[in-house]
């Protein structure tokens, strides 16, 4: 895959959503960053980022604030997704070379927040099922029901020196 790429031109959007997917698994989080009306740039932690199969996508709104206010204003947003892995880092740093990329920057226009759609909801609820009993899962997530859509349109893998030349 090429860097800096529009997905509507993209092959592998099914590979960028695993990676994603992976990387979650290494951190559970992705920096979502958005820009106030100011000019400033907010970076929010999110753990509850869903890439759909059309170059879409969605996250739980609740605790971030900052989205929200910065939507009114601007609704360009990254998100950086990082494999976090110290086995990946290990074996990477051993070998040389980082197969796959240690992130990617996902480039989109924030959408405006609606309810959450039944199959949205139930793709939440398989995430968090393994938590759901606890204390901190009623805190954060038992009543999530609000989504911000975002629309992809370009996708940056990380490249940090030779370790990611072609």
């Amino acid at each position: 895959m090429e860097n800096n790429i529009s997905l509507n031109t993209i092959p592998d959007w099914l590979g960028i959503r695993k990676q994603v997917n992976y990387n979650f698994q290494t951190n559970f989080h992705v920096a979502v960053a958005t820009v106030d009306e100011n000019n400033n740039p907010t970076v929010s932690p999110i753990g509850s980022l869903f890439l759909n199969a059309d170059q879409t996508g969605f996250f739980l709104e609740k605790f971030t604030t900052s989205v929200a206010k910065n939507y009114r204003s601007n609704k360009n947003v990254c998100i950086l997704s990082v494999n976090s892995g110290k086995w990946f880092w290990f074996k990477s740093i051993f070998k040389g070379r980082f197969k796959p990329s240690p992130g990617i920057k996902l480039y989109g226009t924030l959408q405006p927040k609606r309810e959450a759609t039944a199959v949205e909801l139930n793709r939440m609820n398989q995430r968090f099922q393994i938590v759901k009993g606890f204390k901190g899962y009623k805190l954060l997530w038992e009543d999530m029901r609000m989504v911000r859509p975002i629309v992809f349109t370009k996708a940056e893998f990380i490249k940090i020196g030779k370790m990611t030349a072609p």
